[in-house]
């Protein structure tokens, strides 16, 4: 296996909408190569649902988005960040119906034809824009073609990173990025990445878990390369469970958008009878946190597999017409969710913390950007307010643009990097181990470090991951890389970075909910948990 050199000025890593669109405002002035690991439009963006909030109705305002955002945050968001995200939700609107965004539109009885607006969770207003019940697939394909057809950017599909390169690895002054290896799974050839600029845009890890909406891709490459190359990670103990995935025993999560909540959806136990009003005023549009421990509490308190979410008695054709996915997936499940209740649960749905990064979307690594479910920003604190992250994926690429074709001038080409090494491994004979920690893992994360925590459980993590962590070291240092070997590494750095981040934290806050402190406790101003591997340990500054 013999690796060779690929030079560019833009690294993007990741094809989700923040690594597409940051790609299409680079590549008219720069040179782009974006790098997915499988297929360009398979990512997190593809299967998002719902939409993305924006302040559009004349009866709505930025400062209710704000309002809303920093509710939801629980007291850990940055209201300098959360303002100007919220404040920039027109212009991408407008930028994404520019590049054919299909957006869900209505008909006004004097003719004219206005953005569907609809309402989700923890929301005050109805400000979500969406395409039906697919609005990221309508996002990424969109973007896919432009991307695609554009002369200036270089596409490498199929191409899991291994680790980025940095002068400090190198053994040379200073810490900057200098580019990235990456194994081609098709071939199982190693190339050399070689960039001006690197921008992380992987997506979320909740995939970390045993049971979560996201596809199979979500493993939380980027803040685990972030991780391993000198870059703080913050609030990893926030990961939001979505409350309501179909529950079905054959077939893999399927989310059930928390549209059809905002269109007034009700939660019932298997007797009929509603029970979210016993948990919070707001009910069904509850932020995600509440909803998620509603029903975890319900499913443990009656030993019951599942909750239900009952739409059926809006008209058939209100609900094909705007959830025509969802009806059209359950009903080839044997479910018509015009007639009767969808079975559901909840599963990890996304990741609040990441690579701590500033307004600019700058790591602590000279040349090294993070933009999407992959960076921390100061935006969700200690919980997402629902369609902000398509909303944070587009505002960052903006931001992340500016900054880069400000800086690309001044930024060097590395020098040449020496091709990857594998003269002293060899190939696996022992790939079970790869796929039985991959189990393990995801089992003992679901269990001790679910929607409800414990000290006890999250010492029994810990336990494991740290023993998993040296068998897989010693693995990786053995035999030659694959993909499922990277991702395998990749998860237990998260898990172990999710663990950590959760025993520090003496309180429930926003989606971390412990027994042992079942308070949030707001006798200090309260502080991100921040993880330093310069340091290692943990050390705590305030939000933002």
């Amino acid at each position: 296996m013999s690796s060779h050199m690929l030079d560019t000025d833009v690294l993007v890593i990741g094809s989700g909408g923040a690594g597409l669109s940051l790609a299409l405002r680079l590549a008219d002035h720069t040179r782009v190569c974006v790098v997915t690991k499988v297929a360009l439009r398979e990512t997190n963006t593809l299967y998002a649902q719902g939409g993305i909030s924006a302040v559009l109705d004349k009866k709505d305002s930025w400062e209710s988005h704000i309002r809303d955002t920093l509710d939801a945050g629980a007291g850990l968001c940055n209201p300098e960040v959360v303002r100007f995200v919220v404040s920039q939700g027109k212009d991408c609107i407008d930028w994404l119906l520019a590049h054919g965004v299909p957006f869900t539109e209505f008909h006004t009885d004097e003719g004219q034809t206005h953005l569907h607006l609809t309402r989700e969770g923890g929301h005050t207003h109805r400000r979500v824009v969406h395409a039906d019940d697919a609005t990221g697939a309508a996002l990424e394909t969109s973007l896919e073609k432009h991307v695609r057809n554009h002369h200036n950017i270089r596409i490498l599909e199929y191409h899991n990173v291994i680790d980025l390169i940095t002068e400090r690895k190198r053994g040379m002054p200073g810490q900057r990025v200098l580019g990235a290896y990456a194994l081609h799974t098709l071939d199982n050839r190693v190339k050399t990445l070689r960039a001006r600029i690197v921008v992380l845009a992987t997506g979320g890890a909740s995939k970390v878990y045993l049971y979560t909406s996201n596809p199979d891709i979500s493993t939380g490459d980027g803040i685990a390369l972030a991780w391993r190359a000198g870059a703080r990670i913050a609030n990893m103990e926030f990961m939001q469970f979505h409350p309501t995935c179909l529950y079905h025993t054959q077939v893999r999560s399927f989310l059930i958008s928390e549209a059809l909540r905002g269109e007034g959806a009700k939660l019932l136990l298997p007797d009929g009878s509603e029970f979210m009003s016993r948990f919070d005023s707001r009910a069904e549009l509850a932020p995600r946190d509440i909803v998620a421990r509603a029903i975890d509490h319900e499913m443990k308190r009656l030993g019951i597999d599942c909750v239900y979410l009952d739409i059926s008695f809006k008209p058939a054709e209100f609900i094909r017409q705007h959830f025509p996915m969802i009806y059209a997936h359950c009903l080839e499940l044997g479910m018509d969710i015009t007639r009767s209740p969808i079975p559901v649960v909840p599963a990890a749905h996304f990741t609040c913390g990441g690579v701590l990064v500033d307004i600019n979307a700058r790591t602590d690594i000279p040349g090294l950007y993070a933009i999407g479910e992959v960076a921390s920003t100061g935006l969700h604190g200690a919980n997402r307010l629902a369609s902000n992250s398509l909303l944070e994926c587009l505002v960052f690429a903006r931001l992340a643009a500016e900054d880069i074709l400000r800086e690309i001038d001044q930024a060097p080409m590395p020098p040449a990097l020496p091709d990857w090494d594998e003269s002293r491994v060899s190939d696996s004979d022992e790939e079970v181990v790869v796929s039985h920690n991959w189990d393990e893992i995801r089992r003992f994360m679901w269990d001790y470090v679910g929607i409800v925590r414990t000290s006890k459980r999250l010492e029994r993590a810990k336990h494991r991951i740290d023993m998993l962590q040296s068998e897989i070291a010693e693995y990786y240092g053995n035999f030659r890389v694959t993909g499922d070997l990277l991702e395998l590494r990749n998860l237990a750095t998260v898990a172990e970075l999710i663990i950590r981040s959760a025993l520090g934290r003496k309180e429930s806050r926003g989606l971390h909910y412990t027994r042992d402190y079942p308070r949030t406790d707001d006798s200090q101003a309260p502080k991100a948990t921040i993880l330093s591997p310069s340091v290692g340990q943990d050390s705590a500054f305030p939000p933002g």
